[in-house]
């Protein structure tokens, strides 16, 4: 364990701290060109149905049989439901990355540290909330699913480089996305409704970064 500005942080932390963002970032799958055509098929088919009726009455048998690939297939390919659901939720993920490092301010780089964190939790609902069904099932599909997904260590890593004059910003950044997590949101989201839960994630955003120089962050 070792120490500096920010308090006690663990060698480990402090490695993975270092990874270039843009390494993190979730790549395109590469694949055979029918493999491909079958992936295509079975996401196309896989949204529709989810669309008309719900993530949890819709079967792997059922997506096999509208995507006209074999069940064996469909399993080797995805493992289960929720490896449907990451797969399906790759090319929203990738978007909201190339946009926070590449878009215009304040999502992309060139605002202040707070701009950017606020303008991340917004867009960050703008993803989870038309997706929340499939964003649950892939972050709740084993103990400690959502801390695995490799888009999580992006979001992480982007709010700790934002935080970076927080007594500890890695713990922070895994607070702020705390509420954010997709069994949180649908939990209050009846109760709060999304305007107030919206206001909420973003004062909460405020309110860490309160402290942060007011430079741009590239």
């Amino acid at each position: 364990m070792t120490q500096d500005s920010s308090g006690l942080r663990s060698d480990s932390a402090r490695e993975n701290a270092a990874i270039p963002l843009e390494l993190l970032r979730t790549p395109p799958p590469k694949e055979r060109a029918d493999a491909a055509r079958n992936r295509a098929a079975v996401l196309a088919a896989a949204a529709r149905l989810f669309a008309e009726h719900g993530v949890d009455a819709v079967s792997m048998d059922q997506v096999a049989t509208a995507a006209g690939v074999g069940k064996g297939t469909l399993f080797r390919r995805f493992g289960d439901k929720s490896g449907l659901a990451v797969a399906l939720l790759d090319a929203r993920e990738r978007e909201l990355q190339e946009g926070i490092l590449h878009g215009p301010p304040p999502l992309g780089p060139g605002a202040r540290a707070q701009e950017r964190a606020v303008a991340f939790v917004a867009a960050y609902l703008d993803y989870l909330l038309p997706h929340l069904a499939l964003v649950r099932m892939s972050e709740t599909a084993a103990p400690g699913a959502r801390y695995r997904i490799g888009a999580y260590r992006f979001w992480h890593r982007h709010l700790t480089v934002l935080l970076a004059g927080a007594p500890d910003p890695e713990h922070t950044a895994h607070a702020l996305l705390a509420a954010l997590a997709a069994e949180h949101v649908t939990a209050l989201l009846p109760e709060l409704g999304e305007r107030r839960l919206r206001e909420g994630v973003e004062r909460l955003a405020r309110a860490v970064t309160a402290g942060q120089a007011a430079v741009p962050v590239r």
